[in-house]
Protein backbone atom coordinates (compact mmCIF):
# COMPACT_ATOMS: atom_id res chain seq x y z
CA UNK A 1 0.00 0.00 0.00
CA UNK A 2 1.51 3.34 -1.08
CA UNK A 3 0.69 6.76 0.33
CA UNK A 4 0.82 9.37 -2.43
CA UNK A 5 0.65 13.15 -2.04
CA UNK A 6 -1.62 15.06 -4.43
CA UNK A 7 0.13 18.34 -5.37
CA UNK A 8 -2.87 20.67 -5.76
CA UNK A 9 -2.68 23.53 -3.28
CA UNK A 10 0.98 22.77 -2.59
CA UNK A 11 2.74 23.07 -5.93
CA UNK A 12 2.74 26.27 -7.99
CA UNK A 13 2.16 25.52 -11.68
CA UNK A 14 4.79 27.95 -12.94
CA UNK A 15 7.34 27.47 -10.16
CA UNK A 16 6.84 23.91 -8.87
CA UNK A 17 10.28 23.28 -7.37
CA UNK A 18 9.62 24.60 -3.86
CA UNK A 19 6.32 22.75 -3.42
CA UNK A 20 7.78 19.47 -4.64
CA UNK A 21 10.78 19.90 -2.34
CA UNK A 22 8.42 20.47 0.59
CA UNK A 23 6.55 17.27 -0.29
CA UNK A 24 9.81 15.30 -0.41
CA UNK A 25 11.16 16.89 2.79
CA UNK A 26 8.00 15.83 4.65
CA UNK A 27 8.87 12.20 3.95
CA UNK A 28 6.73 11.48 0.90
CA UNK A 29 8.39 9.37 -1.76
CA UNK A 30 5.43 9.43 -4.15
CA UNK A 31 3.50 12.31 -5.71
CA UNK A 32 0.52 12.28 -8.05
CA UNK A 33 1.15 13.54 -11.57
CA UNK A 34 -1.83 15.90 -11.75
CA UNK A 35 -2.34 17.30 -15.23
CA UNK A 36 -4.85 19.83 -13.91
CA UNK A 37 -1.94 21.79 -12.46
CA UNK A 38 -0.42 22.83 -15.73
CA UNK A 39 -3.37 23.14 -18.05
CA UNK A 40 -7.15 23.29 -18.02
CA UNK A 41 -9.76 22.39 -20.63
CA UNK A 42 -11.11 25.94 -20.38
CA UNK A 43 -9.10 28.92 -21.58
CA UNK A 44 -8.36 31.41 -18.80
CA UNK A 45 -8.36 34.95 -20.20
CA UNK A 46 -7.19 36.37 -16.85
CA UNK A 47 -3.94 34.39 -16.85
CA UNK A 48 -0.91 36.70 -16.78
CA UNK A 49 0.95 34.35 -19.08
CA UNK A 50 0.29 30.90 -20.49
CA UNK A 51 0.83 27.98 -18.15
CA UNK A 52 3.97 26.01 -19.06
CA UNK A 53 2.13 22.69 -19.07
CA UNK A 54 3.67 19.82 -17.13
CA UNK A 55 7.26 20.25 -18.31
CA UNK A 56 8.35 22.26 -15.26
CA UNK A 57 6.58 19.85 -12.90
CA UNK A 58 8.22 16.80 -14.45
CA UNK A 59 11.64 18.43 -14.42
CA UNK A 60 11.32 19.45 -10.74
CA UNK A 61 9.94 16.12 -9.51
CA UNK A 62 13.45 14.75 -9.07
CA UNK A 63 13.55 11.50 -7.11
CA UNK A 64 9.83 11.56 -6.34
CA UNK A 65 8.05 8.59 -7.87
CA UNK A 66 4.77 9.15 -9.74
CA UNK A 67 2.74 5.93 -9.51
CA UNK A 68 -0.57 7.55 -10.50
CA UNK A 69 -1.67 10.47 -12.63
CA UNK A 70 -4.88 12.46 -12.81
CA UNK A 71 -6.11 13.50 -16.23
CA UNK A 72 -7.26 17.10 -16.79
CA UNK A 73 -10.76 17.44 -15.42
CA UNK A 74 -13.66 19.81 -15.59
CA UNK A 75 -15.85 19.55 -12.53
CA UNK A 76 -19.39 20.84 -12.93
CA UNK A 77 -20.18 24.18 -11.32
CA UNK A 78 -20.81 27.87 -11.92
CA UNK A 79 -17.16 28.58 -12.77
CA UNK A 80 -17.52 26.99 -16.20
CA UNK A 81 -21.00 28.19 -17.09
CA UNK A 82 -19.81 30.13 -20.16
CA UNK A 83 -17.79 27.18 -21.41
CA UNK A 84 -20.93 25.07 -21.43
CA UNK A 85 -22.20 27.15 -24.34
CA UNK A 86 -19.83 25.20 -26.57
CA UNK A 87 -19.87 21.75 -24.95
CA UNK A 88 -18.83 19.80 -28.03
CA UNK A 89 -15.68 21.90 -28.50
CA UNK A 90 -14.95 21.58 -24.80
CA UNK A 91 -15.28 17.78 -24.87
CA UNK A 92 -13.05 17.51 -27.93
CA UNK A 93 -10.35 19.59 -26.26
CA UNK A 94 -10.61 17.62 -23.05
CA UNK A 95 -10.21 14.35 -24.96
CA UNK A 96 -7.11 15.60 -26.79
CA UNK A 97 -5.58 16.68 -23.50
CA UNK A 98 -6.43 13.36 -21.85
CA UNK A 99 -4.84 11.41 -24.69
CA UNK A 100 -1.71 13.53 -24.32
CA UNK A 101 -1.78 12.99 -20.55
CA UNK A 102 -1.93 9.20 -21.00
CA UNK A 103 1.03 9.30 -23.37
CA UNK A 104 3.05 11.54 -21.03
CA UNK A 105 2.23 9.39 -18.00
CA UNK A 106 3.49 6.29 -19.77
CA UNK A 107 6.70 8.03 -20.84
CA UNK A 108 7.49 8.87 -17.20
CA UNK A 109 6.77 5.44 -15.76
CA UNK A 110 3.35 6.35 -14.36
CA UNK A 111 1.29 3.18 -14.77
CA UNK A 112 -2.16 4.43 -13.67
CA UNK A 113 -4.22 7.47 -14.59
CA UNK A 114 -7.51 8.66 -13.08
CA UNK A 115 -10.08 9.72 -15.68
CA UNK A 116 -13.60 11.05 -15.14
CA UNK A 117 -16.57 10.70 -17.50
CA UNK A 118 -17.72 13.31 -19.98
CA UNK A 119 -20.89 15.06 -18.87
CA UNK A 120 -21.15 18.47 -20.53
CA UNK A 121 -23.79 18.93 -23.20
CA UNK A 122 -24.81 15.27 -23.16
CA UNK A 123 -28.41 14.29 -22.53
CA UNK A 124 -28.77 11.79 -19.70
CA UNK A 125 -30.06 8.93 -21.89
CA UNK A 126 -26.92 9.25 -24.02
CA UNK A 127 -24.36 9.47 -21.23
CA UNK A 128 -23.59 5.75 -21.03
CA UNK A 129 -23.09 5.25 -24.78
CA UNK A 130 -21.05 8.42 -25.27
CA UNK A 131 -18.75 7.59 -22.38
CA UNK A 132 -18.32 3.96 -23.38
CA UNK A 133 -17.07 5.09 -26.80
CA UNK A 134 -14.87 7.75 -25.16
CA UNK A 135 -13.24 5.34 -22.72
CA UNK A 136 -12.59 2.75 -25.43
CA UNK A 137 -10.84 5.41 -27.53
CA UNK A 138 -8.70 6.22 -24.52
CA UNK A 139 -8.00 2.51 -24.01
CA UNK A 140 -6.14 2.34 -27.34
CA UNK A 141 -3.73 5.05 -26.19
CA UNK A 142 -3.48 3.47 -22.73
CA UNK A 143 -2.47 0.12 -24.22
CA UNK A 144 0.35 1.74 -26.18
CA UNK A 145 1.51 3.63 -23.09
CA UNK A 146 1.08 0.59 -20.78
CA UNK A 147 -1.20 2.60 -18.49
CA UNK A 148 -4.31 1.48 -16.60
CA UNK A 149 -7.30 3.84 -16.67
CA UNK A 150 -8.97 4.26 -13.28
CA UNK A 151 -12.54 5.49 -13.57
CA UNK A 152 -13.69 8.02 -10.97
CA UNK A 153 -17.21 9.33 -10.22
CA UNK A 154 -18.46 12.55 -11.80
CA UNK A 155 -21.39 14.22 -10.03
CA UNK A 156 -23.99 16.44 -11.68
CA UNK A 157 -24.33 20.09 -10.72
CA UNK A 158 -27.75 21.69 -10.32
CA UNK A 159 -28.61 25.05 -8.75
CA UNK A 160 -25.59 25.14 -6.48
CA UNK A 161 -25.76 21.49 -5.43
CA UNK A 162 -24.02 18.31 -6.50
CA UNK A 163 -26.18 15.33 -7.40
CA UNK A 164 -25.32 11.76 -8.22
CA UNK A 165 -24.12 11.45 -11.78
CA UNK A 166 -21.94 9.10 -13.79
CA UNK A 167 -20.39 6.15 -11.89
CA UNK A 168 -21.94 7.43 -8.70
CA UNK A 169 -22.27 4.06 -6.96
CA UNK A 170 -19.97 1.12 -6.47
CA UNK A 171 -22.34 -1.10 -8.43
CA UNK A 172 -22.51 1.13 -11.53
CA UNK A 173 -18.74 1.59 -11.46
CA UNK A 174 -18.17 -2.15 -11.12
CA UNK A 175 -20.48 -2.86 -14.04
CA UNK A 176 -18.86 -0.17 -16.20
CA UNK A 177 -15.33 -1.41 -15.50
CA UNK A 178 -16.26 -5.04 -16.18
CA UNK A 179 -17.97 -4.12 -19.46
CA UNK A 180 -15.03 -1.98 -20.61
CA UNK A 181 -12.51 -4.68 -19.71
CA UNK A 182 -14.55 -7.22 -21.63
CA UNK A 183 -14.39 -4.94 -24.67
CA UNK A 184 -10.80 -3.68 -24.32
CA UNK A 185 -9.25 -6.78 -22.76
CA UNK A 186 -6.32 -7.34 -20.36
CA UNK A 187 -7.65 -5.38 -17.39
CA UNK A 188 -7.11 -1.98 -18.94
CA UNK A 189 -9.66 -0.39 -16.58
CA UNK A 190 -9.95 -0.17 -12.81
CA UNK A 191 -11.77 1.91 -10.17
CA UNK A 192 -10.86 4.97 -8.14
CA UNK A 193 -12.88 6.17 -5.15
CA UNK A 194 -12.87 9.97 -5.11
CA UNK A 195 -14.10 10.84 -1.62
CA UNK A 196 -14.73 14.44 -2.63
CA UNK A 197 -17.26 13.43 -5.29
CA UNK A 198 -18.71 10.49 -3.36
CA UNK A 199 -19.01 12.42 -0.12
CA UNK A 200 -20.83 15.32 -1.74
CA UNK A 201 -23.45 12.93 -3.07
CA UNK A 202 -24.03 11.21 0.25
CA UNK A 203 -22.51 7.91 -0.76
CA UNK A 204 -22.07 5.14 1.79
CA UNK A 205 -18.29 4.71 1.59
CA UNK A 206 -18.34 1.17 3.00
CA UNK A 207 -20.89 -0.02 0.44
CA UNK A 208 -19.08 1.74 -2.42
CA UNK A 209 -15.81 0.02 -1.55
CA UNK A 210 -17.37 -3.40 -1.02
CA UNK A 211 -19.21 -3.21 -4.34
CA UNK A 212 -16.09 -2.32 -6.34
CA UNK A 213 -14.02 -4.96 -4.56
CA UNK A 214 -10.68 -5.92 -6.14
CA UNK A 215 -11.25 -3.49 -9.02
CA UNK A 216 -10.52 -0.62 -6.63
CA UNK A 217 -6.91 0.44 -7.18
CA UNK A 218 -6.77 3.98 -5.78
CA UNK A 219 -8.57 6.12 -3.20
CA UNK A 220 -8.46 9.92 -3.12
CA UNK A 221 -8.52 10.52 0.63
CA UNK A 222 -9.97 13.86 1.69
CA UNK A 223 -12.37 15.55 4.04
CA UNK A 224 -14.91 17.63 2.14
CA UNK A 225 -17.79 19.95 2.89
CA UNK A 226 -21.38 19.00 2.11
CA UNK A 227 -21.34 20.42 -1.41
CA UNK A 228 -18.11 18.77 -2.51
CA UNK A 229 -16.13 21.88 -3.35
CA UNK A 230 -13.42 21.41 -0.75
CA UNK A 231 -10.44 19.10 -0.30
CA UNK A 232 -9.30 19.09 3.32
CA UNK A 233 -6.69 17.09 5.19
CA UNK A 234 -8.34 13.94 6.64
CA UNK A 235 -9.63 14.28 10.21
CA UNK A 236 -9.82 18.09 10.04
CA UNK A 237 -13.53 18.45 9.21
CA UNK A 238 -14.91 18.12 12.74
CA UNK A 239 -17.83 19.32 14.78
CA UNK A 240 -18.05 19.08 18.57
CA UNK A 241 -15.06 16.77 18.62
CA UNK A 242 -16.44 14.35 16.04
CA UNK A 243 -15.26 14.02 12.46
CA UNK A 244 -18.00 14.40 9.88
CA UNK A 245 -16.53 12.19 7.17
CA UNK A 246 -17.27 8.47 7.47
CA UNK A 247 -13.68 7.41 8.08
CA UNK A 248 -14.86 4.30 9.92
CA UNK A 249 -16.71 3.17 6.80
CA UNK A 250 -13.71 3.88 4.59
CA UNK A 251 -11.25 1.98 6.77
CA UNK A 252 -13.58 -0.96 7.39
CA UNK A 253 -14.40 -1.19 3.70
CA UNK A 254 -10.77 -1.14 2.59
CA UNK A 255 -9.86 -3.71 5.24
CA UNK A 256 -12.66 -5.99 4.10
CA UNK A 257 -11.32 -6.16 0.51
CA UNK A 258 -7.67 -6.44 1.62
CA UNK A 259 -6.91 -3.21 -0.22
CA UNK A 260 -3.28 -2.90 -1.25
CA UNK A 261 -3.47 -0.07 -3.78
CA UNK A 262 -2.75 3.66 -3.72
CA UNK A 263 -3.87 6.05 -0.98
CA UNK A 264 -3.75 9.55 -2.46
CA UNK A 265 -3.91 12.36 0.10
CA UNK A 266 -5.83 15.28 -1.42
CA UNK A 267 -5.56 18.41 0.78
CA UNK A 268 -5.79 21.20 -1.79
CA UNK A 269 -7.77 23.66 0.32
CA UNK A 270 -6.06 22.96 3.64
CA UNK A 271 -2.64 23.40 2.01
CA UNK A 272 -3.70 26.34 -0.15
CA UNK A 273 -5.04 28.22 2.85
CA UNK A 274 -1.98 27.51 4.99
CA UNK A 275 0.70 30.25 5.20
CA UNK A 276 3.63 29.20 2.98
CA UNK A 277 6.08 29.20 5.90
CA UNK A 278 3.85 26.79 7.84
CA UNK A 279 3.19 24.51 4.89
CA UNK A 280 6.23 22.24 5.46
CA UNK A 281 4.93 21.49 8.97
CA UNK A 282 1.45 20.83 7.60
CA UNK A 283 2.92 18.37 5.10
CA UNK A 284 4.68 16.52 7.91
CA UNK A 285 1.28 16.12 9.58
CA UNK A 286 -0.17 14.99 6.24
CA UNK A 287 2.54 12.33 5.93
CA UNK A 288 1.79 11.03 9.42
CA UNK A 289 -1.94 11.06 8.64
CA UNK A 290 -1.37 8.98 5.52
CA UNK A 291 0.79 6.53 7.46
CA UNK A 292 -1.90 6.27 10.15
CA UNK A 293 -4.61 5.49 7.60
CA UNK A 294 -2.37 2.96 5.88
CA UNK A 295 -1.72 1.29 9.25
CA UNK A 296 -5.42 1.23 10.12
CA UNK A 297 -6.38 -0.26 6.76
CA UNK A 298 -3.58 -2.83 6.89
CA UNK A 299 -4.18 -3.87 10.52
CA UNK A 300 -4.59 -7.53 9.64
CA UNK A 301 -1.42 -7.53 7.52
CA UNK A 302 0.40 -6.11 10.54
CA UNK A 303 -0.81 -8.99 12.70
CA UNK A 304 0.21 -11.52 10.06
CA UNK A 305 3.81 -10.27 9.96
CA UNK A 306 4.80 -12.15 13.11
CA UNK A 307 4.88 -15.90 13.79
CA UNK A 308 3.73 -15.40 17.41
CA UNK A 309 2.19 -12.58 19.40
CA UNK A 310 1.08 -11.63 22.89
CA UNK A 311 -1.12 -8.75 23.97
CA UNK A 312 -0.63 -6.03 26.56
CA UNK A 313 -3.93 -4.95 28.07
CA UNK A 314 -6.90 -6.85 29.50
CA UNK A 315 -9.78 -4.50 28.74
CA UNK A 316 -12.20 -3.74 25.92
CA UNK A 317 -9.50 -3.50 23.27
CA UNK A 318 -8.24 -6.96 24.18
CA UNK A 319 -11.77 -8.35 23.85
CA UNK A 320 -12.17 -6.67 20.46
CA UNK A 321 -8.93 -8.25 19.32
CA UNK A 322 -10.11 -11.70 20.36
CA UNK A 323 -13.51 -11.20 18.72
CA UNK A 324 -12.12 -10.02 15.39
CA UNK A 325 -8.70 -11.65 15.07
CA UNK A 326 -8.33 -14.14 17.91
CA UNK A 327 -9.06 -17.17 15.76
CA UNK A 328 -6.83 -16.22 12.81
CA UNK A 329 -4.00 -14.75 14.91
CA UNK A 330 -4.28 -16.32 18.39
CA UNK A 331 -2.16 -14.65 21.09
CA UNK A 332 -0.22 -16.73 23.62
CA UNK A 333 -1.59 -14.65 26.49
CA UNK A 334 -2.20 -11.05 27.53
CA UNK A 335 -0.65 -9.10 30.36
CA UNK A 336 -1.66 -6.06 32.37
CA UNK A 337 -0.19 -3.64 34.87
CA UNK A 338 -3.06 -4.26 37.29
CA UNK A 339 -2.05 -7.11 39.67
CA UNK A 340 -5.75 -7.82 40.34
CA UNK A 341 -6.09 -9.21 36.80
CA UNK A 342 -3.15 -11.64 37.02
CA UNK A 343 -4.28 -15.24 36.98
CA UNK A 344 -7.69 -14.35 35.52
CA UNK A 345 -8.88 -14.78 31.92
CA UNK A 346 -10.29 -12.51 29.24
CA UNK A 347 -12.69 -14.58 27.13
CA UNK A 348 -10.51 -17.63 27.77
CA UNK A 349 -7.15 -15.86 27.31
CA UNK A 350 -4.85 -15.98 30.38
CA UNK A 351 -3.83 -12.64 31.93
CA UNK A 352 -0.24 -12.52 33.27
CA UNK A 353 2.21 -10.11 34.81
CA UNK A 354 4.37 -7.98 32.44
CA UNK A 355 7.39 -9.81 33.89
CA UNK A 356 6.25 -12.90 31.95
CA UNK A 357 7.22 -11.06 28.78
CA UNK A 358 10.89 -11.70 29.60
CA UNK A 359 10.36 -15.40 28.79
CA UNK A 360 9.16 -14.81 25.22
CA UNK A 361 11.14 -15.88 22.14
CA UNK A 362 12.64 -12.84 20.43
CA UNK A 363 10.46 -13.14 17.31
CA UNK A 364 7.21 -12.94 19.33
CA UNK A 365 5.60 -9.51 18.90
CA UNK A 366 3.96 -7.61 21.75
CA UNK A 367 0.78 -5.87 20.61
CA UNK A 368 -0.31 -3.05 22.91
CA UNK A 369 -4.08 -3.13 23.37
CA UNK A 370 -4.45 0.02 25.42
CA UNK A 371 -4.89 3.69 24.54
CA UNK A 372 -1.79 4.61 26.58
CA UNK A 373 0.37 3.33 23.72
CA UNK A 374 3.43 5.50 24.16
CA UNK A 375 3.52 5.12 27.94
CA UNK A 376 3.34 1.33 27.72
CA UNK A 377 5.86 1.19 24.89
CA UNK A 378 8.29 3.22 27.03
CA UNK A 379 7.72 0.72 29.86
CA UNK A 380 8.55 -2.21 27.56
CA UNK A 381 11.67 -0.49 26.23
CA UNK A 382 12.85 0.22 29.77
CA UNK A 383 12.49 -3.50 30.50
CA UNK A 384 15.07 -4.10 27.76
CA UNK A 385 12.90 -6.55 25.86
CA UNK A 386 14.23 -7.47 22.39
CA UNK A 387 10.78 -8.25 21.02
CA UNK A 388 9.02 -6.24 18.31
CA UNK A 389 6.48 -3.83 19.86
CA UNK A 390 3.39 -2.97 17.81
CA UNK A 391 0.06 -1.24 18.38
CA UNK A 392 -3.38 -2.73 17.98
CA UNK A 393 -6.22 -0.28 17.47
CA UNK A 394 -9.90 -1.22 17.55
CA UNK A 395 -11.31 2.05 16.25
CA UNK A 396 -12.60 0.37 13.11
CA UNK A 397 -13.09 -3.36 13.78
CA UNK A 398 -15.64 -5.38 11.79
CA UNK A 399 -17.32 -6.25 15.11
CA UNK A 400 -17.33 -4.55 18.49
CA UNK A 401 -17.99 -5.96 21.94
CA UNK A 402 -19.20 -2.86 23.76
CA UNK A 403 -22.67 -4.30 24.28
CA UNK A 404 -21.24 -7.55 25.54
CA UNK A 405 -18.96 -5.73 27.98
CA UNK A 406 -21.80 -3.53 29.26
CA UNK A 407 -23.93 -6.60 29.98
CA UNK A 408 -21.09 -8.11 31.98
CA UNK A 409 -20.75 -4.85 33.94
Amino acid sequence: MKVVCAPMGIVNAEFPKQGLRDISAAGFTDVMLDFSIGETPVENPKAVRPMPGMAAFLEAAGALSMPVASAPELRPGPKFKEAENEPERLRERLERMTLRAIETAGEHGCRKIIVRPLVYGIERPELAAVNRAYFLRLAEAAEKADVTILLAPMPRYLSGHYLRGMLSSGRTMREAVDALNAAAGDGRFGCCLDMQAAGACGQDMYDFIRETGPRLQAVLLTDTDGNGRMQLLPYTLVEEGRYLTDWLGVIRGLRSINFDGLLVLALRDTAGGCPPLLRPTLLQLAKKTGSYLSWQIGMEQELAKYPQRVLFGAGRMCRNYLLNYGEAYPPLFTCDNNPATWGTEVDGLPVKSPEELRNLPEDCAIFICNVFYREIEAQLREMGLPNPVAYFNDECPPKVVLEKIEKKG
